[in-house]
């Protein structure tokens, strides 16, 4: 699998955690302390976070012999 399908594959997983876990939030505790845009924003931005983190960190692990 090349190292972007990877990432953007990563990125997705991280976008989709998010937006579970404030999903439980709204289902089982308390509620977001925020709407519904936001929480979409910052699913974008730890999905893009994940995705470039992974982008830069597979070639180590795969030199390393871990991946």
């Amino acid at each position: 699998m090349s190292r972007e399908k990877s990432a953007l594959l990563w990125g997705a997983i991280g976008l989709l955690v998010v937006l579970v876990g404030g999903q439980a939030l709204v289902l089982v505790g308390p509620g977001l302390p925020f709407g519904f845009a936001a929480l979409f924003a910052l699913a974008a931005v730890v999905g893009a976070v994940v995705a470039a983190a992974s982008y830069g960190l597979e070639h180590r692990l795969t030199r390393k012999g871990q991946a």
